[in-house]
Formats: structure tokens, sequence, C-alpha cells
């Protein structure tokens, strides 16, 4: 059963990632944008288990530290996104109703982003990375958060849909 998940799931992660790269990067939106593989790579973790979650964070981690757009040393994102889709796996699992609530959902998952890119910021300084002026870097995590209540709505069915095919086990008739 491992083996069909992953082999469902991989090319899932691959194809959102490339769409981030390819399409969302070129928008120049205003207060940081938004990042749908941030996004879809936490929807999968609160609809998974904390293994799969971990798991996940782990892969959607080390493809943006790949990225030719990451600003970090290598490892800094699969760290980051490691630990934060493991979270919000752990405090979303046993509470049904975040799970089961859309606007649940949305709300835990900006307030994720936050928390996920404040982090970026905090294991930047320590390593040496050149971040900006503080209040840039806060007006920019605002804005990532405000893009991510605005985008999640419209991708959670589509990513909640892809997550199902992906990793339901039980038998379809």
């Amino acid at each position: 059963m491992i083996t069909r998940q992953l082999s469902l799931s991989a090319p899932l992660f691959i194809l959102v990632f490339a769409v981030q790269e390819v399409i969302v990067n070129q928008f120049r939106l205003p207060g940081g944008g938004f990042s749908i593989f941030i996004i879809f790579a936490l929807v999968w973790a609160i609809l998974s288990t904390p293994d799969v979650a971990a798991i996940s964070g782990f892969v959607s981690g080390l493809l943006m530290d790949l990225s030719p757009s990451a600003s970090g040393p290598i490892g800094q994102w699969t760290l980051i996104m490691l630990a934060s889709s493991y979270a919000i796996s752990y405090f979303g699992s046993g509470n049904e109703n975040v799970k089961g609530n859309p606007v649940g959902v949305t709300f835990f998952l900006a307030s994720t982003v936050c928390i996920t890119e404040f982090l970026f910021v905090i294991t930047g300084a320590l390593l040496g990375v050149q971040t900006g002026s503080f209040g840039q870097v806060l007006l920019t995590i605002f804005g990532i958060t405000l893009w991510t209540l605005v985008i999640t709505p419209i991708c959670l069915p589509v990513f909640s849909l892809m997550h199902d095919i992906a990793l339901d086990t039980r038998s379809k008739i």
C-alpha cells in the first residue's frame, strides 16, 4: 500500500512545485505574494497522520531548498517544513473540528504559514542570511499571511481531492 501512496504522492508534489516555480513565482503581488507549494504541503500535512506529514514536510522542504529562487542555505527550508508539517498535523490530528471545517483549516493554515515564515527569518538570521529591515520583514510576512487567507479557500477543495485520491486506502466500488 505504501508503494501506491508514494507513487501517487511524489508526482503531485513535483507537479505543484513546478506550478509554483513556473507560474506563481512570475506574479509580482504586493506584500510578498504567496506560495502555492507551501499551502499544498501544509494542506497535505493537516489532512495526514503526523508520520506522513513529517515525510511530506521533508520532501517539500527539500524541493524548496533545491529551488532556484531559494534564498537560504541548503537544509533551512527542509528543517522548517519538516517541523511545521509535523506540528500542524499533530495539533490538528485529534481535533475533528479543524479537519471538518474549511474555515478552521484556512485560519489554521494561515497561522501556520505565518509561523513558518517567522521561523525562516529567525533561522536565516542565525545562519547569517541578509533579510532587510524589521518593518520590511513584518510587512512581507503580513502580506504572505493575507494572501494565504485569500488563496487557501480556492485551493483547498482541489488539494483535498488530490490527498484523497493519493492516500485513500478504502477500496472503491
